[in-house]
């Protein structure tokens, strides 16, 4: 179990997604975003999201994201932050996104 206070370290924030493309270097399927956090400025994140999402479709939504993390290689990229999803079978992941559109960079409570 963590407290309340953990979980208040653990910084969300919604982002635009202005840039995907393929990560073929990855070494599970993988596109590289970048994203729009507003006021926090531009992060880019590599996802495993492949299964349900194509570069095309993804530039424009909305996206939660763990904006905290300190930076990760992965292959000749630096992720930023994690977007965050549900996983499925097989690793399927499906995008936690805002219901509505909201003002990028807002925090999730």
């Amino acid at each position: 179990m963590i407290t309340y206070h953990d979980f208040e370290k653990v910084e969300m924030r919604v982002g635009t997604i202005i840039e995907a493309e393929e990560f073929p270097k990855a070494n599970n399927p993988s596109y590289k975003l970048t994203i729009d956090f507003g006021p926090l400025g531009i992060k880019r994140s590599s996802a495993q999201i492949t299964h349900l999402y194509n570069p095309e479709t993804l530039v424009g939504q909305q996206v939660i994201a763990v904006v905290n993390f300190p930076p990760k290689q992965i292959a000749n990229f630096i992720s930023e932050c994690l977007v965050l999803g549900t996983l499925g079978d097989q690793k399927v992941i499906t995008l936690l996104q805002p219901e509505q559109k909201v003002e990028n960079g807002l925090r999730i409570a």
